[in-house]
């Protein structure tokens, strides 16, 4: 049975937070002196709201999750980050990551002095409940999965993640960032069964908003209550908030962004297999495909030298002789299809 204030650190959880200017006070109100900001260069004069209710208002009704179950970070790096500080005691737990992922589960738990336990994915890239929980001791504190999988490209078995999530009584993180291309559906509409679960979205990708560094993080209210009092008082900034109030006011744009890459990733893939320098495409439900290639490293460089850069993921384990190929707009995608035909 999952008890969350067991997988919180003693400290956090006897932690009493910061309590900024804009904490105290509730609404709107015509004369501001409480937070010694300058009277004068507005609307950038002022502190912005810190946990963030217009933004989530908005959110709320796209995702179709209540605004109290959503917390927002600078990109999808600070609840990363964020989960370690919460749950994890440095130099005493650790936490349990498929392999290959993205990097920054591992980066952040070096920072915070946690191993980082890895299991590796099986020959059709897809991980295993019961190894990730062979892996687990009385001090995991974490398990990390990532559908649609980075750098591999492919959803994870839905079966596997919600056998993990009710076997484990830690926390399950689900990283959903490429989740609006894949035609497996987030688990968003489960959240309120899974007490242990958080679900990582992000701005970044189908959302085309990677600069306003947005990410987004749904979990149960105590969860969200327990971010909320470690994160720094004002995280997001002005700019930040209104430029993603303006893109979730165009919603409908973001789905016809989607319906253009899914198409151009089908014809890339359609473009790729008629090369001779590729060996292997992998399946992919995200806005990349991992392909493997003669020779990823000369490739790479030969790409580099004409302007085309690519991820080389040559050297990340199951990835060997790959290239990460982010779907472009057609005339990208095109330049790019180009200079390999030229290739051996």
């Amino acid at each position: 049975m999952f008890e969350l204030k067991k997988v919180v650190r003693p400290n956090i959880l006897a932690l009493k937070p910061y309590s900024c200017a804009r904490d105290e006070f509730k609404g709107e109100a015509s004369v501001y002196l409480d937070a010694n900001e300058n009277p004068y260069n507005a609307p950038f004069n002022r502190y912005p709201d810190p946990l963030q209710w217009a933004v989530k208002e908005k959110i709320s009704k796209v995702k179709g999750v209540d605004k109290e179950n959503i917390f927002l970070g600078n990109g999808s790096d600070e609840p990363i980050d964020l989960v370690y500080r919460a749950f994890c005691v440095p130099g005493k737990d650790n936490v349990v990551a498929i392999a290959p992922t993205y990097g920054m589960y591992g980066v952040c738990a070096d920072v915070n002095d946690i191993e980082y336990r890895q299991v590796l994915l099986d020959e059709n890239l897809q991980f295993s409940a019961d190894k990730m929980l062979e892996k687990a001791d009385a001090n995991t504190k974490v398990m990390w999965l990532c559908s649609p999988n980075n750098p591999t490209g492919n959803a994870l078995d839905k079966d596997e993640i919600c056998k993990l999530i009710k076997a484990f009584n830690g926390i399950v993180i689900l990283d959903e960032a490429y989740i609006d291309f894949s035609s497996q559906a987030s688990f968003l509409k489960e959240l309120k069964q899974h007490p242990n679960l958080i679900v990582l979205q992000t701005f970044s990708k189908a959302w085309g908003s990677a600069a306003i560094r947005l990410g987004m993080a749904f979990a149960s209210v105590e969860i969200i209550a327990i971010f909320n009092k470690v994160k720094y008082p004002y995280n997001i900034n002005i700019l930040t908030q209104k430029q993603a109030l303006t893109m979730l006011d165009n919603a409908s744009q973001i789905k016809d962004w989607v319906k253009i890459l899914l198409n151009e990733r089908a014809n890339l893939i359609k473009s790729l297999k008629e090369l001779s320098i590729v060996r292997h495409i992998y399946p992919t439900d995200a806005n990349f495909v991992l392909v493997k290639v003669n020779d990823a490293n000369a490739t790479y460089e030969k790409l580099v030298e004409k302007g085309i850069i690519v991820r080389n993921r040559n050297t990340v384990v199951l990835c060997e002789g790959g290239l990460r190929i982010t779907v472009g707009t057609p005339e990208e995608n095109a330049i790019l299809l180009s200079e390999l035909k030229k290739m051996k």
